[in-house]
This record gives C-alpha cells, sequence and structure tokens, in this order.
C-alpha cells in the first residue's frame, strides 16, 4: 500500500468507523438505575438471574446498576429486585401464578430504594392502570417486582417470570380464606 493509500485510509477510515460507533451507540439507551436489595449477593438471586426472559410481552431486558436486579421496557414497565426479606403473614391479596405465590400491594412506595417503573414516579390514578408492588411469598430469598400495569400487563408478566423466580425453592404457600376450613383446631 502506498503512502497515498495510507493516507487516504487514516482521512476517510477513522470518520467512518467513529460514524458507525456513534450510530451503534446511540440505539442502546441508559442502564435502569435500580437500587439493589439487602440480600442482593444471596447465591440464590444467581440461578434466578441467568434464567430472565429478554422480553415480556413487547417490552426488551435492559441494563440496570445493580447486582440482582432487572428491567425490562423503554421507560421501565417491570423492575425486578431478587434479594428483598420475605414477607410474613399478611392479610394483602396473594396469587399463585404457575406455582409461584405473589404478594401484591398497589402503590410502589411500598418498596424504599426501587424506583417506580411509571416515567414521572407518581402515584397511580383512578383512570391508569396502576403501580404494583409484588413480593414472592414463601421464597427465601424473595424476589420483588415494582409493575405498572397500564404498560405491562401482569398475567403476561407473572407467567414470564415464573420460571426463573421458581429457581428459588418455595419453603411456604400463601393461604387463602378457603384454606382455613382445612387446617386442624388445635393449630
Amino acid at each position: 500500500m502506498s503512502a497515498r493509500s495510507h493516507a487516504r485510509a487514516a482521512r476517510y477510515g477513522i470518520p467512518v468507523v467513529l460514524l458507525g460507533l456513534v450510530a451503534a451507540l446511540a440505539g442502546c439507551s441508559a442502564p435502569v438505575s435500580v437500587q439493589p436489595a439487602a440480600d442482593a449477593a444471596d447465591p440464590a438471586c444467581a440461578p434466578l438471574m441467568l434464567a430472565l426472559p429478554d422480553t415480556i410481552g413487547d417490552a426488551k431486558l435492559r441494563t440496570t446498576t445493580s447486582q440482582a436486579t432487572a428491567a425490562w421496557g423503554d421507560p421501565a414497565a417491570v423492575v425486578l429486585r431478587c434479594g428483598v426479606p420475605s414477607p410474613g403473614p399478611t392479610t394483602d391479596r396473594c396469587v399463585s401464578v404457575n406455582g409461584v405465590d405473589w404478594v401484591i400491594r398497589q402503590d410502589s412506595a411500598a418498596s424504599a430504594g426501587a424506583p417506580s417503573p411509571t416515567a414521572s414516579g407518581s402515584a397511580p390514578g383512578p383512570g391508569d392502570g396502576g403501580t404494583y408492588t409484588l413480593t414472592t411469598f414463601g421464597r427465601q430469598p424473595a424476589t420483588e417486582l415494582l409493575l405498572d400495569t397500564g404498560r405491562a400487563s401482569s398475567a403476561t408478566v407473572l407467567a414470564s417470570l415464573s420460571p426463573a423466580v421458581a429457581k428459588v425453592p418455595a419453603t411456604r404457600h400463601c393461604v387463602g380464606q378457603e384454606d382455613l376450613a382445612t387446617l386442624p383446631a388445635n393449630g
């Protein structure tokens, strides 16, 4: 290659490479800032995190800033944190989806340190889908989801995440009103 060819390659090659790099990076969204759970380093979170789906509905998995966390959608419609404390007995609503029990609370303010998946961060109003905090019941460590039901279907989210969340073994299950009739009288 002649000196003239080298000069031409340097003159046109570097800007083309930089332009390609800028274009590639422009398609990337910033990582989602998520506060890690107290027990995010628990080894039981690792198999769960490795089994997470790349998409939930139309929402794609995004990079997060903390260990044992995940987020889907841009802006995030679903935020997951593994390593939160397992809820104790509660009167909050509990649903079972594919063998995984979830305690449900409306209003993500119940979860200190975790971001709201809504863009504004405000509490849901009467006309929108609402923001919910769902926490696995009977699994140690527990997994927490923040879910904006206006942008992601709770049925789709829970069905998509159940196989991964089931990697943390269940030791207890939710008990409903119908289960109380079958309990022994002496406790």
